[in-house]
């Protein structure tokens, strides 16, 4: 294609876009609040994700043993939690070990201590945690069979919660996401069929001296590009803001929760909003084009 060519459809496709100014004041901003969404939802899936890879990652297996076991059996226990495949650690708590550190937990409620009248009700344990967290769950089960263990405990059931809600999250993110990506589509399509209703005696002349179909296409096609154009940079810079806004807040009040990093995480969100906008803009022309221009 010829530059000159290139700027007769850009030209084309701004006049139009200029001629019908409600309809494309109503495309962009339904692609803005449509990624704008798909922004938030992205950003709120991907930190979702990120939250429980690390409470997987820091998934630990506390092992209680029975009372009364001689050394020779808690040797044996740690020996075949060592055999274990991927084990990253693997760390004995004493029943004097495990009252300390209740102690340090409770802090100054002391007096529910002073209540066992120095009796230590806590289970000597191993703790243990592997390069491979998706190996917990089959390693909890295994050393409940051992006949030393009492029970194994490695908090599955906030982690099954968390997995839980991050698939309904995704589901329900994907299923809105379509959704408005076909609300945007129907919009776009329309103000892209205004303007071939409007130009139908040009378009007709156009064909009658020779014009090719993709000659006509062209600037419809571009004006739809633009429109998803134009709607992804707004939506990207009010994903930014509110992102922005929501990484401040947390770092103040929440810090120890694991938020992804603006950047580069932001870059490639971007990307894909400009992308889907500018998909969604040429898909939204060529539906138009194809009902009801007879090219």
């Amino acid at each position: 294609m010829k530059l000159r060519t290139f700027r007769y459809f850009v030209k084309e496709a701004l006049k139009s876009m200029s001629r019908n100014g409600l309809m494309t004041l109503a495309s962009i901003s339904t692609v803005a609040l449509s990624l704008f969404i798909l922004g938030v939802f992205t950003c709120g899936v991907v930190n979702l994700n990120n939250l429980a890879s690390n409470l997987e990652s820091q998934v630990e297996i506390s092992v209680y043993l029975k009372d009364g076991l001689n050394q020779n059996q808690i040797n044996n226990v740690q020996n075949k939690l060592k055999d274990m495949n991927n084990v990253k650690n693997l760390e004995f708590v004493s029943k004097d070990e495990a009252m300390k550190r209740f102690k340090e937990r409770l802090g100054e409620q002391q007096g529910l201590v002073a209540a066992l009248d120095g009796n230590n009700p806590l289970p000597s344990s191993f703790v243990i945690t592997f390069e491979n967290p998706e190996e917990v769950k089959e390693a909890a089960k295994l050393v409940t069979t051992y006949p030393e263990v009492e029970s194994a405990h490695y908090g599955q059931d906030v982690i099954e919660q968390i997995f839980k809600i991050t698939q309904v999250i995704r589901i329900g993110g994907i299923a809105l996401i379509a959704f408005l990506a076909g609300a945007t589509l129907f919009i776009i399509s329309n103000t892209i069929r205004l303007t071939v209703f409007a130009r139908r005696k040009e378009i007709g002349i156009m064909k009658y001296v020779g014009a090719t179909n993709w000659f006509i296409r062209w600037p419809f096609l571009i004006e739809g590009m633009l429109l998803g154009f134009i709607g992804a940079a707004i939506a990207a810079a009010c994903v930014w803001e509110f992102y922005h806004f929501i990484t401040l807040e947390v770092e103040s009040s929440l810090a120890f929760l694991p938020l992804v990093p603006m950047v580069p995480f932001f870059y490639d969100l971007t990307a894909i909003l400009f992308g889907v906008g500018i998909l969604v803009g040429a898909i939204g022309s060529t539906i138009s084009l194809k009902q009801y221009m007879k090219v």
